[in-house]
């Protein structure tokens, strides 16, 4: 018979190497009930100083995260599902994702990214997705302008998002439909003053300015993330550098003979040979976006995730990490991109097949990295201008809006040397 002394020695070890040291924020789809804010969480960890791991396609991405009272209540606060693991559950976890045959691996969260939204100051007729995700997954950011960015003080940031913009100086392209709308005339104004203030005698070139200054913030190392007409328009500001490709409803006086013949797609991120829409009337910059050339109806319009080797290019499995490999299509002012005009060095990590379009994408530029996700709102197929935004409380667990995340989260990755 064993002495009472060591029966409770022995279950008192037990009990030691039993204990609940991790939390795992699953997020396959049946189990997390709020997959947007459990990335929430996550960031919410990281500035608070908790170590934190991304469990690359372990369970659509689960994070894995310190036991402590403080974040299992966190959790419980913010709807998120959680399981709680004991050291052994952990290490039989990391074992099977270190296993050569499984397509996963643990990537270290270091650190929470400073987050930078450019959005002009005051209430617009359209949201902006990012701005929305992040609020709801009370993810902090702080907004800028022309005049931050002027003034270089992307420096202080290390990831920047563009959404619903316009680079190129025409007012969202706009003036067909709005041009005697009030709020047009309101905000070409407001431009039109902002550019004076900054030094400038045109919007157009004050757009181009700050489209340089995005550039070298990426160049020196940061990350960028464009949305819907940001990521054309980025690119067409940068091809016409010293180019006036703009009519003179939008700056005074007509734009340059032959502009076309004049871009220069060196100067670009993502986008080659495309050709410009000339028509001021026509709400659309160039042939990139294929809102005009989909044929898709709305039922069948999904975009299908690349699967890529999480041990050997964690980077692109980082940014596509979901529950699902197929993502409900949206549309937007860019809805997606011809894959035909996507430079040969950019990944596509989410495509149409069926339309020949590329919805995200994904390049490096000098030592920063930079993300085009095409179209406006993931979880509204067909947003107009004034329409209410997205009620994210409906939609907790949006494949759409989790790629946007993905791109938040993705620079607090512990930098490896990448294997190929």
């Amino acid at each position: 018979m064993i002495p009472k002394r060591v029966l409770f020695i022995l279950v008192f070890l037990v009990s030691i190497a039993a204990k609940a040291s991790f939390i795992l924020l699953p997020m396959d789809e049946n189990t997390q009930k709020n997959h947007l804010k459990a990335y929430g969480i996550t960031f919410w960890c990281l500035e608070k100083n908790y170590k934190a791991s991304w469990l690359l396609n372990y369970r659509g991405g689960s994070f894995l995260l310190p036991d402590a009272p403080e974040i299992r209540k966190e959790c419980q606060i913010r709807g998120v599902s959680f399981e709680v693991l004991s050291d052994s559950e952990e290490a039989q976890i990391l074992n099977e994702i270190a296993s050569p045959s499984q397509n996963m691996e643990s990537v270290i969260l270091e650190k929470a990214p400073r987050i930078a939204v450019y959005t002009p100051k005051g209430k617009q007729l359209w949201d902006d997705a990012v701005t929305l995700v992040l609020t709801y997954a009370e993810i902090p950011f702080t907004p800028i302008y022309d005049e931050e960015v002027l003034t270089d003080q992307l420096v202080l940031y290390d990831w920047l998002h563009l959404h619903h913009e316009d680079f190129t100086g025409q007012y969202g392209k706009f003036f067909g439909s709005y041009r005697n709308v009030p709020w047009y005339i309101e905000d070409k104004k407001n431009a039109e003053e902002l550019a004076v203030k900054l030094g400038f005698t045109k919007v157009s070139e004050e757009k181009g300015a700050v489209a340089k200054k995005i550039r070298d913030f990426v160049v020196g190392g940061g990350f960028m993330f464009a949305m819907c007409s940001a990521t054309d328009s980025f690119d067409i500001a940068l091809a016409a550098d010293g180019v006036d490709i703009c009519e003179s409803m939008f700056d005074g006086d007509p734009s340059a003979a032959n502009y076309q013949s004049q871009m220069n797609y060196g100067n670009t991120f993502a986008f080659k040979d495309f050709t410009l829409e000339r028509s001021p009337e026509k709400y659309e910059f160039s042939d990139i976006d294929m809102t005009e050339k989909r044929r898709i109806p709305m039922d069948k319009d999904y975009f299908t995730l690349m699967e890529f080797s999480a041990k050997w290019d964690p980077i692109p499995s980082m940014l596509c990490q979901n529950h699902t490999q197929l993502v409900k299509g949206f549309m937007g002012q860019t809805t997606s991109f011809d894959a035909a005009l996507v430079k040969s060095n950019i990944l596509t990590m989410g495509s149409c097949e069926l339309n020949g379009e590329a919805r995200y994408i994904h390049g490096q530029k000098g030592k920063g990295m930079f993300t085009f996700y095409g179209g406006h709102d993931p979880e509204d197929f067909q947003h107009q201008v004034g329409e209410a935004p997205t009620v994210l409380d409906l939609h907790p667990n949006s494949p759409g809006y989790r790629l946007i995340l993905n791109n938040v989260l993705f620079p607090a990755a512990k930098k490896k040397k990448q294997k190929t």
